[in-house]
């Protein structure tokens, strides 16, 4: 039996190419896939160089189950949401969003968005691929080739009001991924001047890691923002499902901040709705729900948490600090650029600066996610709960500690990589300064 725990992942099947996954896995993820959902199967793929070999194998896979295929082609991973909303089918998008260009792999949703994880039909791929997948006897499945980007483009701009905003000098930082093909076909006829960054599509990522959650990966936006004046400046991810924002000062603006806004905008069209943020987003975020005449909701790290609270809640709208903004009209699935595009708006129907917009949402003093490899992951919580053993404790998410004054951290295992992450809080920078150092010691003593 095949071990496929390093490609099967928490929310997807992932893994380096030629080494854990190949285009014979993949067509066989497609066949079991296929089995799971029953239905006929919408598949994306993005610029990587292996991406469109394994969108055909994946293809193949579905349609030796007797399933049809919408083949899409060329898109970013909402796009792959918006197909299996909009046509009411299943959904495959073969891409390793923000991993390193050695990567690849496969994000699953079922009819209607509805996301696809371990405990929502990963496990069962995961046996089928280990077990062998049964031979279906009849007759195979067709392969049918659409263009939606145009019917997702204009999907998007009804969903928010741009009529009548300023014009905006935009500085988009496609980091030579799906963006760079999304941002123009969204964007068109807004009045928006988009000063272009490495939006030739390169899965080898030449300039830079596809990864805006990495400080070092927003370099170049922040200088450009700078040198052309920008108003804002926008940074994707390789798949374009995360955005992220870059203020006119050339400062990150905290995604908490971009949560707390958004839900304010929905939150005027839909009074009174709930609003489901994660574990480790900002304290602001619940304290702004409120005010603005919202239910928060608090739910784990990870869309398929985030989705499913969603769905229980009726939420209008939920957001996660790594730059996931999930959005019930866009049945209830992540995508950056809808996000974008509400921060164009309020942008764009304000004489204010981004800087001083957004100041308006951001109350503490944060960390941002600090990802240490330990020896022993349950061992290093235990450890760091002893250690402050009297405080406010709560495990939704890994370890959350809250300490006086409304300081808190969280401590929590990665869901995709062998890490431990950290991200402190308090209400000024000195104060998060002493708790993360203390904490950061605190992991070190246990691993020494």
């Amino acid at each position: 039996m095949r071990d496929l725990s390093k490609l099967v992942k928490a929310y997807d099947v992932r893994g380096v190419v030629g080494e854990e996954i190949d285009a014979d896995i993949v067509r066989e993820v497609g066949a079991a896939f296929a089995r799971l959902v029953g239905t006929s199967v919408a598949v994306v793929h993005d610029m990587r160089p292996s991406s469109e070999p394994f969108a055909e194998a994946f293809a193949e896979g579905v349609i030796s189950q007797g399933q049809d295929v919408v083949h899409v082609g060329l898109g970013s991973t909402d796009l792959v949401y918006f197909a299996a909303g909009r046509l009411d089918i299943a959904g495959a998008m073969i891409t390793a969003s923000h991993n390193p260009a050695r990567y690849n792999g496969i994000k699953l949703c079922r009819p209607g968005a509805t996301p696809v994880g371990q405990d929502s039909g990963l496990a069962e791929i995961r046996a089928m691929l280990e077990d062998g997948i049964p031979v279906h006897t009849g007759a195979p499945g067709t392969v049918a080739h659409r263009d939606l980007t145009s019917d997702y483009a204009e999907y998007l701009r009804k969903l928010v009001d741009l009529n009548g905003i300023r014009p905006l000098k935009v500085a988009v930082d496609a980091a030579n991924g799906m963006a760079g093909h999304m941002v123009p076909i969204v964007f068109r006829g807004l009045p928006v001047e988009i000063v272009p960054m490495y939006f030739e599509l390169d899965g080898t990522f030449p300039n830079h890691e596809a990864n805006p959650l990495v400080s070092a990966n927003l370099v170049d936006l922040q200088n450009k923002v700078r040198e052309v004046g920008a108003d804002i400046g926008l940074a994707f991810d390789g798949d374009a499902d995360r955005c992220f924002v870059v203020d006119e000062t050339g400062a990150p603006v905290p995604p908490s901040a971009i949560v707390a806004l958004i839900a304010t905008r929905e939150l005027a069209k839909t009074p009174g709705s709930a609003i489901v943020y994660n574990a480790i987003t900002s304290r602001a975020v619940p304290e702004i729900i409120t005010e603005h005449g919202g239910v928060p909701v608090r739910a784990r790290v990870g869309h398929t948490f985030v989705k499913a609270l969603m769905a229980e809640r009726d939420a209008v709208f939920g957001g996660e600090h790594s730059g996931h903004y999930y959005f019930r009209d866009f049945w209830r699935a992540d995508t950056g650029m809808l996000a974008a595009l509400h921060i164009l708006a309020a942008l764009g129907t304000t004489d204010k600066p981004l800087s001083t917009l957004v100041s308006e949402y951001t109350r503490y003093a944060a960390s941002g996610e600090i990802s240490f490899q330990v020896h022993d992951v349950p061992s290093t919580l235990a450890a760091i709960e002893a250690k402050y053993d009297g405080a406010e404790i709560d495990r939704l998410e890994g370890l959350t500690v809250r300490l006086d004054g409304n300081a808190w951290f969280n401590l929590r295992p990665s869901n995709t990589e062998p890490l431990l992450r950290l991200n402190v809080e308090a209400p000024d920078r000195d104060t998060m300064a002493g708790i993360r150092d203390e904490v950061i010691a605190s992991i070190g003593a246990s691993n020494s």
